[in-house]
């Protein structure tokens, strides 16, 4: 129950000076001491309210902590937040007050009147404040010296495994890496996984799909020295893998086909960068390509139109985001945008966090304001947003992409049908004029279907000019024509300006001087190829350490968007320096780099010996004495003594589904959301005056419910549409943030989905309906059903539960239904919910 200051303080009509001299007299009734008033007053207050932005286990924004006295003290950029005994001293009582529009904290919304009160009345008693915490030392500057001793900023170093005791236990230096740490801890890794388990995991995890019934024949058929290598090279070979690849990669941008949150604003050209990215993977396009053209790739040389077009579209990387459109504050809404696009390139490519650095050095890494605006300079110097002709909205950049002959092909088709609607309008239209001083009842009658008529080709001209397949555009990028450095914003205030810094590169990981870069360019190409650089200490140990955790499950750095001081040091460093030298010298292949982690020992082992496994069965921990069992001694296992456990994510479990039942439509590509249908718009024909035209997925393409969820549209707000819902259960990541490592989450509504949903039980009746199309008997329907849910042979126990099951839920004879039931139970089991 609130305390008495508080519900009193609901009361807005009893003035400031009375609520100080309330409080205090309360205070003073209630508690004999300055320690008692600041645990049971104070206290919660800044807890509840201060906190989430102003502590060492949440956030220090402006440099400011508020969980020790020794934390305002010291005070933040601005200085000491509290001047014991002075009101108008204390920025504290002045942000609370909401005094300084420049300094309103909290900013989402300012504390009661009662509370405001008890800050004022601590501060004019003196401020007491009897917690000891330390604050966390944080010299001043930047010492970029003392920063490059970390070990990210260090130069990479390529050296040979330790010799391990067991030599045939490795399959290649990976493993001789991995092992060598094992012995010197005293562990012993566990045995292999059987040949299903191991084939359904490679194929989930380089394709995310799972293997069908020929696959798992031929691969358990294949007793040769090159059966796992085999089963690699078709799988990175295949178009699935570009697209599984392409997904991960996708989580990193902020990808949607909406732009921003606000309204529902179609971004009709973003797929064209997703289809970028899968044809990127399939052509196994080496990464610092890759990186140069995402940064870049309007300021590379072209060697023909294909390649220009390419280019702009992978500049996609720069604009998908989220973006607050309608907002009225252009240049808030300009500043923010680069905002995420700084701390996008850190976060991605380096393995930095730098959207703190907007208002401040970093406290714990060698980066300074200097280098934030330095690479800010180079955005603001990009052409990424402008104003629309509608109302407030602004929209995302785009550009007209090179045509090519079968864009024209395709122009000339719909021009003859917009003439041919014209057309027809036209007619309608005469028809109409004529009928127009008639009045029987025929003549108007015949008026009001011409109305109609009219009305609806009216909708199909204006969208089939909005939608012109012949005039392809691309959201993408461009320099401005002017570009120029950028001038430091006061805690990100873009009207309260400070100094000039000049566009360039973080110093910290650099290695030699700034480039130079040319009047009337922008400095993302001097960005580009100093990220793709193979002496940039940070590009290929990122690269290298997402593979591994895509593979692997964790990171060999856990944090995998930031290496910074306070990130995870890696558990292997060696290793992780060897890979990167490797795949830079193999050209930055990431199909080689995969190949070798897929085909090591150690993607072999078995997940058996979790600590789950061993309270339920302790002789998982045999092999060593009883008093030092594996998890005792590794239980994150840190050190791979078995294979981490993962949980399909939403794409796969839809996706394997879809397989499973054999529906599983061919690769598509080209526009997620279907536009094509007009009620799922609004606002076309333009109208200038009025707002952007906007969606709402009301109709969906048929092929969509078969598709890859790959292909499916993605939107920043509200659920999901139609077959991608089971997207919103599985931890999708929010389109509206980067996201290098997915949550794993074990929550009800999963099993709720599971058991109740529309989609879950169409597929297990599509599953069902195949196998009963040949004929077979139950126990070889049977295994067909494993081998197509949960990729290996059915077993004689499960064999006997399953005939019984079916025996019992066949009613009148109904195959089908039970079928059905036995497959939906299937899709439910942690089997086939997780990739062992």
């Amino acid at each position: 129950m609130p305390s008495l200051p508080h519900q009193l303080a609901s009361d807005r009509r009893i003035p400031r000076l009375v609520w100080i001299g309330v409080v205090a007299g309360l205070s003073a009734a209630a508690h004999g001491s300055d320690d008692a008033f600041f645990r049971e007053q104070v206290e919660p207050i800044l807890r509840e309210r201060c906190y989430e932005c102003h502590s060492h286990g949440e956030k220090i924004k402006g440099g400011l902590v508020l969980d020790s006295r020794s934390g305002w003290q010291a005070g933040g950029d601005s200085g000491p937040a509290i001047v014991p005994g002075s009101l108008e001293k204390s920025r504290i009582i002045e942000a609370v007050r909401y005094a300084n529009p420049d300094m309103e904290m909290p900013p989402k919304a300012k504390l009661t009147p009662g509370e405001i009160a008890v800050l004022e009345q601590w501060v004019a008693r003196g401020a007491h404040d009897p917690r000891e915490t330390a604050a966390v030392a944080v010299k001043p500057g930047i010492d970029l010296e003392e920063g490059r001793k970390h070990w990210a900023y260090q130069p990479l170093r390529d050296s040979a495994p330790s010799l391990v005791r067991d030599q045939a236990w490795p399959l290649s230096e990976v493993d001789a890496f991995l092992l060598a740490k094992l012995e010197a801890a005293g562990l012993t890794p566990v045995a292999e996984a059987e040949p299903h388990t191991w084939l359904r995991r490679v194929t989930f995890d380089l394709t995310g799909l799972p293997p069908t019934e020929n696959e798992i024949a031929a691969f358990l058929a294949d007793h040769s020295d090159q059966s796992h290598e085999r089963v690699v090279d078709r799988l990175l070979a295949s178009r699935a893998y570009a697209e599984r690849w392409a997904r991960h990669w996708l989580d990193l941008v902020g990808y949607a086909e909406q732009i921003g949150t606000e309204g529902k604003i179609f971004a009709e050209h973003a797929w064209r960068y997703r289809d970028y990215l899968v044809e990127s993977y399939h052509s196994d396009k080496p990464y610092d390509r890759f990186v140069r053209e995402q940064l870049a790739g309007d300021l590379l040389p072209a060697a023909s139109p294909e390649q220009r077009r390419e280019q702009l579209i992978a500049t996609g990387f720069i604009v998908l985001g989220d973006v607050d459109i309608n907002a009225i504050d252009k240049l808030k809404m300009e500043h923010d945008f680069i905002d995420g696009q700084v701390n996008k390139v850190g976060a991605v490519f380096l393995g930095m966090t730098l959207g703190c650095v907007r208002c401040h050095d970093h406290k714990f890494d060698a980066i300074g304001q200097q280098d934030y605006y330095a690479l800010a300079g180079m955005f603001r110097s990009t052409k990424t947003t402008f104003k629309t002709r509608h109302g407030i909205w602004s929209n995302v950049h785009r550009v007209p992409l090179p045509e090519l002959e079968e864009d024209r092909r395709l122009g000339a088709k719909h021009e003859q049908t917009l003439a041919a609607w014209r057309q027809e309008k036209a007619g309608l239209e005469s028809e109409s004029k004529a009928l127009a001083g008639k009045t029987d009842a025929e003549s108007k009658k015949r008026l009001d279907e011409l109305t109609s008529k009219i009305k609806a080709l009216d909708l199909r001209i204006g969208h089939g000019e909005y939608f012109h397949p012949g005039k392809p555009q691309a959201l993408a990028v461009a320099d401005v024509g002017q570009p120029a450095d950028m001038r430091v914003t006061i805690r990100g205030n873009p009207y309260a300006l400070g100094d000039t810094m000049p566009r360039g590169l973080v110093r910290v990981a650099m290695w030699g001087p700034q480039p130079a870069i040319p009047a009337g360019q922008s400095g993302r190409l001097q960005l580009a190829d100093w990220v793709a650089d193979a002496r940039n200490p940070l590009t290929a140990r990122v690269a290298v350490n997402r593979v591994w955790q895509k593979l692997f499950g964790e990171g060999l750095v856990r944090s995998v968007d930031y290496f910074g001081v306070r990130g995870e040091t890696p558990s292997h460093p060696e290793l992780l320096d060897h890979l990167a030298h490797r795949f830079m010298a193999e050209g930055w292949s990431q199909k080689k780099l995969i190949r070798t982690l897929a085909l090591s020992r150690a993607y072999r082992l078995s997940s058996e010996g979790a600590p789950a496994d061993s309270e339920n069965n302790p002789s998982q921990s045999d092999g060593l004495p009883e008093s030092a069992g594996r998890n005792k001694i590794d239980p994150e296992n840190k050190l791979l003594w078995r294979m981490n456990r993962q949980r399909l994510d939403a794409e796969s479990i839809r996706d394997a589904m879809l397989v499973a039942s054999g529906r599983l439509a061919a690769p598509a590509g080209g526009p997620g959301l279907p536009l094509e249908f007009p009620e799922n718009l609004s606002g076309l024909p333009l109208n200038e005056k009025g707002n952007h035209p906007q969606f709402a997925i009301k109709t969906e393409r048929a092929s969509q419910a078969y598709e890859r969820t790959l292909y499916l549209p993605v939107v920043r707000t509200g659920t999901q549409p139609g077959t991608a819902r089971l997207r919103d259960v599985f931890d999708f990541p929010q389109p509206a943030q980067l996201t290098g490592k997915r949550n794993e989450t074990t929550v009800p509504t999963q099993s709720l989905y599971l058991l109740n949903a529309d989609l879950i039980r169409q597929r297990a009746a599509d599953l069902a309906d195949d196998l009963l199309k040949a004929r077979d008997s139950d126990e070889e329907r049977l295994g067909r059903l494993w081998r197509r849910v949960l990729n290996r042979p059915v077993t004689d126990v499960e064999r006997e539960d399953a005939l019984a099951f079916l025996a019992e839920t066949r009613v009148g004879g109904d195959d089908i239904a039970a079928w059905t039931e036995l497959a939906r139970a299937l899709f439910g089991t942690n089997e086939f919910l997780l990739r062992f």
